[in-house]
């Protein structure tokens, strides 16, 4: 296969210099995509994404990796589908001037070229390197130069929901929808249809379009929504069974061994044995990971607040404080902490080589390992210290810490030792006759007051004393920026994802991610230009 170079003109041609002078207003980026592409794309960084093509010769030619890569932060930028790209390279100048192929009656490449760059590029994790060409290209021009910026880094790391793409269901829609699966494959290996195998593996309820309209009870009933459940497990048991039975083989390798493992995923997540006996029921709370899609599997339930629940992931990013660029961002599910997203920031930081002088994060964050790492090299962390709650009694603040001497003092002035990650409880003798014990404690009399002490209790302890001056603050304040990064990310991506699965999320981000940068460079530039 021959991989080609895109090579297109680097100054631009009269009718470029017009469509150009129209991009001042709107779409500006189109225009700083134009004037930068030759060093974004330059003939090292195109060598790399050539690497994503065999060099035996066979299949046909591919298109220019670079252009195709193009294309996809264009796409991004104006929040195009497939199908509406290949129709602008066509009647839309201002792309066929980014691309290079001004003037053209047919689309440079097809739509099944750009799906299928797409997933080279993932495969490779070349959207990563996208990414990190916007931050070289930024210390390539200088973008920055002009502002006065400390020589220290500061990242700040935030995270954001993002809603996934798969439909989310009850457990008797979620429980049909893998059965169908199941029931689907099955008739494509055998030859025959859904019915025949409905009715042969003796679950009829599937034949229906609803499994609740075949089950046709009173919902707000609780004695026939239970009995439901077990007439339909009897029916998913029976089918479960015929599969074993007729098709063993099948069933152990992919695809129908994906779709039966999906469905035994699903009754163990969300049914559990009825105590009354008689069968299962569906399980009282929810289960530990509990897969919430069909369509999407690594999709989760989380939590914005208390009261605020979303269904998907959480959007990570990594950006750094002065310069506005966005570094690394991650995916992970819903229901994971922030400190999860840690391990692939810093492998996409430390691809870079880049040493984190301060830290700003939320208390999320505060215990990943990358906090150890910016603390072992005498850096910063900037961070809301864990709130101490304890109602009118006295809070753990009232009570005075020695790290030096590792003990800890009440109000009255008790002493006891204390050791990092354990909890230290009072001698409940000196509790039981202390004077301020009523403002202390409302344990019965015998048991003593208790502190927790954290883990890392001499960072909680410099956070706590940082946000009480006003240059703590201040700091805390910067993290701003990190909020209003991932805003610029949200209004661009949206709030819904676009892609199923963690990986095509993560390609997202990433594209996201850089077209942000871009746009944060062709600023700088516009600002450097009138500082001049």
């Amino acid at each position: 296969m021959t991989i080609a170079r895109w090579t297109p003109p680097v100054v631009p041609t009269r009718q470029e210099q017009f469509l150009l002078k129209r991009l001042d207003r709107v779409r500006k980026l189109l225009g700083f995509l134009r004037l930068h592409r030759h060093e974004l794309f330059d003939d090292a960084f195109q060598d790399e994404l050539a690497t994503m093509y065999r060099t035996t010769g066979a299949g046909k030619a591919a298109r220019p990796p670079a252009l195709m890569a193009m294309a996809m932060l264009v796409q991004g930028y104006l929040g195009m589908s497939d199908a509406e790209m290949i129709e602008l390279t066509v009647v839309d100048l201002r792309v066929q001037m980014v691309l290079g192929c001004l003037g053209a009656e047919a689309p440079p490449f097809s739509q099944g070229a750009l799906q299928e760059f797409r997933e080279r590029l993932m495969a490779a994790n070349l959207d990563r390197r996208v990414l990190e060409r916007t931050i070289e290209l930024a210390k390539r021009t200088k973008a920055f130069d002009h502002r006065k910026l400390p020589q220290t880094l500061r990242v700040a790391i935030d995270s954001s929901p993002l809603e996934g793409a798969g439909r989310v269901e009850d457990t008797f829609n979620l429980l049909a929808h893998a059965a169908r699966n199941v029931v689907r494959c099955a008739a494509s290996v055998v030859g025959w249809t859904e019915e025949q195998v409905c009715t042969q593996a003796g679950i009829p309820l599937l034949a229906a379009s609803s499994i609740k309209r075949a089950l046709d009870i009173d919902w707000n009933d609780a004695r026939e929504k239970a009995d439901a459940i077990k007439t339909f497990t009897r029916q998913l048991d029976a089918l479960q069974a015929w599969i074993a039975r007729h098709l063993p083989e099948e069933a152990a390798t992919s695809p129908l061994k994906a779709q039966v493992d999906t469905l035994a995923q699903i009754r163990t997540q969300n049914l559990e044995p009825d105590p009354l006996g008689g069968g299962p029921r569906i399980r009282a709370g929810v289960a530990e990971d509990r897969r919430v899609s069909i369509a999407d599997p690594d999709m989760r339930h989380g939590r914005k607040s208390k009261s605020k629940r979303f269904n998907g992931f959480k959007r990570h990013i990594a950006a750094d404080v002065d310069r506005g660029l966005i570094l690394a961002c991650a995916i992970t599910r819903a229901n994971r902490p922030e400190e999860d997203a840690i391990p692939a920031l810093t492998t996409d930081l430390d691809r870079q080589g880049l040493a984190i002088d301060q830290l700003l994060i939320d208390r999320g964050y505060i215990n990943s390992p990358l906090v150890d790492d910016v603390l072992s090299r005498r850096g910063r962390i900037v961070c809301k210290p864990w709130k101490s709650h304890n109602g009118r009694l006295f809070p753990k603040a009232a009570f005075t810490l020695n790290l030096r001497d590792r003990t800890v003092a009440c109000p009255d002035g008790h002493v006891q030792p204390i050791t990092f990650g354990k909890v230290v409880e009072f001698d409940p003798d000196v509790c039981d006759r202390c004077v301020l014990r009523s403002q202390c404690t409302t344990a019965e009399l015998g048991t003593g007051r208790s502190i927790a002490i954290a883990e890392n209790e001499p960072l909680q302890h410099r956070l706590r004393k940082q946000i009480q001056t006003s240059v703590g603050r201040a700091a805390l304040r910067e993290r701003t920026t990190i909020e209003h990064k991932l805003a610029h990310i949200s209004q661009r991506q949206g709030n819904h994802a676009r892609y199923v699965g963690i990986r095509k999320n993560t390609f997202d981000l990433r594209r996201a991610s850089a077209i942000q940068n871009l746009e944060t460079l062709h600023r700088s530039e516009v600002e450097s230009r009138k500082a001049a």
